[in-house]
Order: C-alpha cells, then sequence, then structure tokens
C-alpha cells in the first residue's frame, strides 16, 4: 500500500522531503508533484528502482526516461560537452518547463540505452526542489498509465500506478487539466533545435537563444 504524506502545508515539507528521501535511496518509487501533474521519481543510477518504473510505465530497455535535477550545477556531473547554448536557456528557464536533450557522460554506470541523448530538466514546484536538492538526480515520468491523461491529483497517481510506489508526497490537486508538457530542445549538435512543442513557445524560446532552431509555433501539447 503507498503511504501518503501531505505536504502542501510547508509545516511538513521536512518529514515529507526526508520519507522520499529515504524511499529514492532504497530504489522505491515515489510520487512526487511537478508544476502540473504527479510523476513517479527513483534514483536515476537504482537497477531496482529503474526496473520497476519500467515495469509500471511499460517501456521496454530501448526507451530513455527523462532526468531531473535541483539545480544547473548538477549537470555537469551527468552531461557532457554543455555547450554556450544549453547554458544560456537553463539560465533562462530553469526551473521550469523546459527539457533539454544533452549528451550524456559516457563514464557514468546506469540504466539508459546505447547512444540515447539524455532528457534533463529541472522542475519548479518547490516539494520537488527541495527533494532534488538532497536526493541528486532522479529519473521522473508522470504517473500516468499509457492512454490515460496525467494525473493531477494524488488520488489519480496511485490509481494509475497500481500502489506500485511505496511513498505518495500529496501536494493537492494541481489543476483541474494536466498542463502542457515541457519543451524539449536538442543541443547536442552545434545549433539548439526544437524537437518537442510545448509549454515554451518558441517566441520565448528564441527572446533568450535567437538561433535556435524551429520553423513552425510552439503551441501544442
Amino acid at each position: 500500500m503507498t503511504q501518503r504524506i501531505r505536504c502542501a502545508d510547508g509545516a511538513v515539507r521536512e518529514r515529507a522531503v526526508a520519507a522520499a528521501l529515504a524511499a529514492v535511496r532504497r530504489g522505491d518509487l515515489v510520487i512526487v508533484p511537478t508544476e502540473s501533474v504527479y510523476a513517479l521519481a527513483t534514483d536515476a543510477f537504482s537497477s531496482r528502482g529503474i526496473a520497476a518504473l519500467r515495469d509500471v510505465k511499460d517501456y521496454d530497455g530501448s526507451v530513455p526516461i527523462p532526468v531531473m535535477v535541483g539545480s544547473r550545477s548538477t549537470v555537469p556531473g551527468i552531461a557532457a560537452r554543455i555547450g554556450d547554448d544549453a547554458l544560456a536557456l537553463m539560465e533562462a528557464f530553469w526551473p521550469g518547463p523546459l527539457t533539454l536533450l544533452l549528451r550524456p557522460q559516457p563514464t557514468l554506470a546506469w540504466d539508459r540505452p546505447a547512444e540515447a541523448p539524455l532528457a534533463v530538466r529541472m522542475p519548479l514546484h518547490p516539494v520537488l526542489l527541495a527533494l532534488l536538492g538532497r536526493s541528486g538526480p532522479l529519473a521522473v515520468t508522470a504517473a500516468n498509465l499509457r492512454g490515460l491523461p496525467a494525473p493531477t491529483t494524488v488520488d489519480d497517481a496511485v490509481a494509475q500506478s497500481g500502489e506500485a510506489a511505496s511513498l505518495a508526497l500529496d501536494a493537492g490537486d494541481l489543476g483541474p487539466d494536466p498542463g502542457l508538457a515541457s519543451t524539449i530542445v536538442d543541443v547536442t549538435g552545434p545549433v539548439a533545435r526544437i524537437v518537442r512543442p510545448g509549454a515554451l513557445s518558441e517566441e520565448q524560446l528564441r527572446h533568450a537563444l535567437p538561433r535556435i532552431a524551429g520553423d513552425e509555433p510552439v503551441t501544442g501539447a
């Protein structure tokens, strides 16, 4: 059964973060709030946690799982060859709904498909940021089953994940509808390139990085 801790009130946030930290260090799954939906998180370097996450999401080994970090300073430890475009976008939009595709550090031992880029984001929710600040990188993906909308309440997240998570951090209802997914920008090449439309518009991205590649307005989910 999934234990639940209400953490919308800042007074219990420390207890919630401490419990979540212990859980992810064991390789457990934890349901966490992001800016717009609830997600499943585990230690990015835990074979047990990644296997459990793949099982819940029905992901095979070829599917790369996104990683979230608590600060920009964490990124050089997990990504290689971080260029000026990536740094400019981090400075402008992190924390926030921007995912960057980077080259992973080749020396790290973790469960990732060969040759896949590393999807990295720094989220905006204060509870998740507090956890990331203590845990280090976490593998994080929306707590929904295939074909269903991402959950905006803990009840829905627990129901969809089949209580696979040992702990759920309940920050309340995140809204009536899931927000737009993060915008994804590939910064592995010589020029940054928008590869998935999302919450940040092309106009916003170009304000920070005028030479970013992308011809269509970024307005979709």
